[in-house]
């Protein structure tokens, strides 16, 4: 059979987050690959109770680890770089990242006991890499974190453009500017496929620079007459040191707070991004700082639980506590499904009497992401024969295909595990493999349909009783006994639950035939169902149950 170009993503088409893609080259079945991007995604308590992180399922490609030639990091976001060290012991293939993303690439191979030196810093296009059949360059691009690349992909059947997550910011302040002449240069050529970020397709007027939140958060800060606290996302580096120089010009010093924050300018500066970042003082030189003569950096701008927003929104976070008539400032766009955890935060501060200040007012932050005007001058200069939708849900995904045709361009809506064969001059689906997630649980790997996560939100949800019965030659030695775990002490009976199910299960037992009390697999469910259908109907719930039977010989 002749050789086949395809792309598969794995995590990141039909969600925004997770990201890892996947091009190959070859006999069918035999393609060398490159992985783009290796990312996570994080857990809510509604469908992940208790899980740390989640990524792409590995399975697929940990099958094909042989023919993998590299690993391409677009840039430093977790969603792009941050299962690197989680899964780089299944994949064994270099890992190539421009100088500041690969810092921090090297950090989480280091955390995970790889060695860092699998982690090879790529010079900017026109260099390229030679990875099998694949020519993969760096070409810069603007987005919300330094030294963001599309990906400029050259295989046998023609040129991939892959542009990661990006913007046409041509003042982005830290990082290098959108250049159009330059990309306009690439497509020279021809561009045979152009996968596009599709985040902000539903934004319909054109994305602002990053100079323009500049001058409010300025005057913001000067008006302000007690604390002021900010957050963004720590990855944006240009914000954090907008929002800094802000404090200094309005003589204010300015305090880190929160390990990310502090990781990422130490990152920057070590790297040779930031030049010119503001002093700073420690969480003890700020407490004896006068309130108005301060502004605190913090992380948690998604309403992480853990972070420093949460922390001073509940009380003291190293020292430092937040009071009526200090400010707090969101610099950053509540990313969907973490709106409940913001909220918690807002309201938190709001009893304290802080002046809380959010996104709604649009003077104060910028989006990363292209819109849908962008996306369209970028359609037309790229000029490509296929346009691919990635990084997005799936109504991104299907909009961005119809203002694909809107350009005259073929395209495909192709979600998490969709095969997409690019050789001919329209894409097909060449076949769907399971793309599923991986959850780290603690320090262990599992998957989300290994029955792990599934157990603990029933739990959750229903609560637990625990019976434990003893046994002698088939005859129960005393009475068995509950314990209970997330349900109500009574019922509608008033009586205590425990010693409801506890007399409902020694009737059951008392009337048990032999057969059944020599069966443990059948003594058990008999168990199950008398304590869910006790407990139905003393407290309207059907609990999960655990039934523990211990046999004692004569």
């Amino acid at each position: 059979m002749s050789d086949r170009l395809i792309y598969l993503p794995l995590g990141g088409a039909g969600e925004i987050g997770m990201n890892a893609y996947v091009y190959g080259y070859g006999a069918p079945g035999k393609e060398r690959l490159i992985v783009v991007d290796l990312g996570v995604t994080f857990p809510d308590m509604e469908s992940s109770p208790g899980v740390d992180l989640i990524f792409a399922d590995a399975a697929w490609l940990e099958e094909r680890k042989s023919q993998i030639e590299g690993i391409f990091i677009t840039h430093a976001h977790e969603d792009h770089v941050g299962a690197v060290g989680h899964l780089w012991s299944r994949l064994k293939a270099p890992v190539y990242a421009r100088k500041f993303t690969a810092h921090h690439a090297k950090r989480k191979m280091s955390d995970h006991g790889h060695d860092e030196r699998n982690v090879i810093i790529a010079d900017v296009w026109p260099a390229t890499i030679e990875a099998g059949p694949f020519k993969v360059g760096f070409a810069p691009i603007s987005h919300s974190i330094p030294e963001s690349s599309g990906l400029v992909i050259d295989t046998p059947a023609g040129r991939i453009v892959h542009t990661g997550d990006f913007k046409l910011d041509k003042t982005p302040l830290v990082g290098e500017p959108w250049d159009p002449d330059l990309w306009a240069s690439i497509a020279a050529n021809g561009v045979k496929v152009l996968a596009c970020d599709s985040t902000n397709v539903f934004s319909p007027n054109p994305g602002r620079s990053e100079i323009e939140v500049g001058p409010q958060i300025k005057a913001m800060v000067e008006a302000a007459s007690g604390m002021v606290v900010a957050t963004t996302f720590a990855s944006n580096v240009a914000r954090v040191r907008t929002l800094a120089q802000a404090a200094h010009d309005a003589g204010r010093s300015v305090c880190l707070l929160g390990r990310a924050m502090r990781r990422m300018v130490e990152a920057s500066v070590l790297t040779g991004v930031l030049t010119d970042f503001p002093t700073t003082v420690s969480p003890e030189e700020a407490s004896d700082i006068p309130r108005e003569n301060l502004m605190l950096l913090v992380t948690g701008s998604q309403g992480e639980r853990r972070a420093a927003s949460a922390g001073l929104s509940r009380g003291k976070y190293l020292g430092l506590e937040m009071k009526d008539g200090d400010t707090f400032l969101f610099s950053s766009k509540t990313i969907p499904g973490n709106e409940k955890g913001v909220s918690r935060i807002i309201n938190a501060l709001s009893e304290k009497g802080v002046d809380v200040v959010d996104e709604n007012s649009g003077f104060y932050h910028v989006s990363g992401h292209a819109n849908r005007p962008d996306l369209d001058t970028v359609h037309k200069l790229i000029k490509p024969q296929i346009l691919i939708p990635m990084h997005g849900e799936h109504r991104h995904l299907r909009e961005h295909t119809k203002l694909a045709a809107s350009n005259g361009l073929a395209s495909i809506l192709a979600t998490n595990g969709t095969m997409v064969d690019l050789t001919g001059e329209t894409p097909k689906v060449a076949e769907y493999i399971e793309a599923g997630r991986t959850y780290l649980d603690g320090k262990i790997q599992i998957g989300a349909l290994d029955g792990v996560v599934r157990d603990r939100i029933r739990m959750g949800i229903n609560g637990h009783v625990l019976v434990t019965l003893i046994l002698e030659d088939n005859d129960p030695l005393g009475e068995p006994w509950v314990e209970l775990s997330g349900l109500p002490e009574t019922g509608t009976s008033h009586a205590p639950l425990a010693d409801v199910l506890e007399e409902d299960l020694s009737q059951m037992i008392g009337r048990s035939k032999r057969k059944v009390m020599s069966d443990d697999d059948a003594l058990e469910d008999a168990i199950r169902q008398v304590v869910r259908k006790s407990s139905n109907d003393e407290i309207g719930k059907k609990p999960e149950v655990t039934v523990v039977i211990s046999r004692l010989s004569a």
